[in-house]
């Protein structure tokens, strides 16, 4: 007897990587094909080294920053590592994506381990992973605090008294890292969503404190399908660290990584066999899918997989919403200093 399809909504996204783009139209004309299949999110990865010979690299917030103007709902969320990169830069960029895009920005968390991205920034030099993840985690936790420095009604644009915010609701961090320190206040104001959905890939076992601590989406890489219980391990390991740091586990939600390289309209619905079959057996709450050539793979899983996965009723026909956040079912976070004052 086949198990009951779970009522909590299935999420897809998508990625958009591609090695050979020169500027941001393909990427803006795959993310508007994946906006169309109603998919929850776009990714887009990066990395803080020098370029190999002959690459062109962009980077990914500003390539997302750029495609926010001509879509309309689907979730942007593109890599940007913690390790040579200022927290109080990282929390003012990602909030700006947030507020050029509507409330559609996410941010994942990543570690700069190479002794060449290194050299190339000339800050610091390379350390142990288990060492930049604790700084991730810290950098996760101060950039949400300086999203809270703004209530969201500190602003107060009054042209006849000429006072722009209500300093009252301006807060200052003052957080100490291991490695960091940060005053505050943001120079951005809240973010629309609050607090853009953090994403942390979980694979590997380093990341798993950070993702179970902090973020809102984990990413589980699919090393073989016909083994989903290595993957359901994983969103189980994740859910009882969640309940040990005190957060709901449903507040994550855990997404299968897939490699997908589809060559026909038959490929295409056995992938939407596949996600059928984990998301009715609760394996994850989603996918994330990364195509093989996003020119080819993406218009089978718009025009194949995701029709299929409708028609079945497990997947939404349109979006209910305008944030990444109602895409994905998560409340937007309460502003902490807010919260502590009106508790006073």
């Amino acid at each position: 007897m086949s198990p009951l399809v779970p009522t909590r909504p299935l999420h897809l996204a998508v990625a958009l990587d591609r090695p050979d783009a020169r500027d941001a139209e393909p990427y803006a004309r795959t993310a508007r094909l994946a906006e169309h299949g109603k998919l929850d999110f776009v990714t887009l990865g990066d990395t803080l080294g020098p370029p190999r010979r002959g690459e062109r690299r962009l980077d990914a917030l500003a390539v997302l920053a750029r495609i926010a103007p001509v879509t309309e709902r689907i979730g942007l969320v593109p890599t940007v590592t913690t390790t040579h990169t200022e927290p109080f830069h990282v929390s003012s960029a990602v909030s700006t994506l947030d507020w050029v895009s509507g409330g559609r920005a996410g941010w994942t968390v990543d570690v700069s381990t190479g002794e060449a991205d290194a050299r190339h920034f000339g800050r610091k030099a390379a350390a142990p992973a288990p060492e930049l993840w604790q700084e991730a985690d810290e950098v996760a936790d101060v950039v949400t605090r300086l999203w809270d420095s703004w209530e969201d009604d500190a602003e107060i644009r009054d042209v006849a008294t000429g006072r722009f915010v209500d300093r009252d609701k301006l807060h200052y961090v003052d957080y100490e890292g291991t490695a960091f320190s940060v005053r505050g206040p943001s120079i951005v104001p809240r973010p629309p969503q609050g607090h853009p959905v953090i994403a942390v890939d979980a694979t590997d076992p380093l990341p798993r404190t950070t993702a179970a601590r902090r973020a809102d989406i984990a990413y589980v890489r699919v090393k073989d399908t016909a083994n989903p219980g290595a993957v359901r391990g994983v969103r189980d390991e994740l859910h009882r660290r969640a309940r040990a740091f005190g957060r709901d586990p449903g507040r994550i939600v855990v997404l299968a990584s897939l490699p997908v390289a589809l060559y026909a309209a038959a490929d295409a619905v056995a992938l939407a066999d596949l996600a059928g079959a984990w998301y009715a057996d609760r394996v994850v709450d989603g996918f994330h899918f990364r195509p093989e050539n996003p020119d080819r793979d993406l218009p089978l899983l718009v025009d194949g997989t995701v029709p299929v996965l409708q028609h079945r009723g497990l997947l939404r026909s349109f979006y209910p919403g305008g944030t990444l956040r109602e895409h994905l079912c998560l409340p937007r976070p309460a502003n902490r200093y807010a919260t502590a004052r009106e508790t006073a």
